[in-house]
């Protein structure tokens, strides 16, 4: 019994070629290796065919210009489309202001079900266990790939691994939070302790 159809590799190349010009950012990375790792984390954490394509496209919506969502779901199906539309923090091109489309973010991803929530910690993982290996390399130039500041930056891993685990306990946002913790430590940023709640919420300065 096959375990994917071919919808699967269908997928895989549209990802390819959508972003076969993109890297990843600051390097010369293939942004494909992005996608095709929190592919392969949602596959082992139990996502269906369906959770996986949505992984490889996760981010179609986002930076594709032109795309939309009436065509992921003529390709791919209803469920797909809706998966990544709900992994997406706009779908506008140009997209509105960082924090904007940040807070709008995490106020719905609070509510998302496990299947959403499954494939954004594995995105947000693979994005974060990539700034604790190249700061460990670079130091603080990491900073400079990010358009917000590093108070900002750090706030927004924070709450984003809350939002995740509202309601769904799951070993992955586990990793995330012990990577989002080593980022504090590497960075000589202290954990908010009392203050954790409220900066899960809103940025600093807010």
């Amino acid at each position: 019994m096959a375990l994917y159809t071919d919808r699967l590799g269908e997928a895989l190349k549209y990802a390819a070629d959508g972003f076969a010009h993109t890297p990843r950012k600051c390097t010369e990375v293939p942004y494909l290796t992005h996608l095709l790792q929190v592919t392969a984390w949602v596959g082992e954490s139990g996502g269906d065919e369906d959770q996986m394509i949505a992984a490889v496209l996760h981010d179609y919506l986002e930076d594709i210009p032109g795309s939309s969502v009436g065509e992921l779901e003529a390709r791919f199906g209803a469920r797909v489309a809706r998966l990544v539309q709900a992994l997406s923090d706009s779908t506008d091109h140009p997209k509105p202001p960082w924090r904007e489309r940040k807070l709008r973010y995490l106020a719905h991803l609070r509510g998302e079900p496990a299947e959403v929530k499954l494939i954004s910690a594995c995105d947000k993982l693979h994005n974060a266990s990539s700034i604790l290996r190249d700061y460990r390399v670079i130091g603080e130039a990491i900073w400079d790939r990010f358009r917000p500041p590093r108070e900002e930056t750090l706030w927004y891993y924070r709450a984003v691994t809350e939002a995740l685990a509202e309601g769904w306990p799951h070993p992955r946002v586990d990793e995330l939070r012990g990577v989002v913790r080593a980022i504090h430590d590497a960075a000589d940023q202290p954990w908010p302790g009392a203050e954790a709640a409220r900066s899960a919420i809103l940025p600093p300065g807010a």
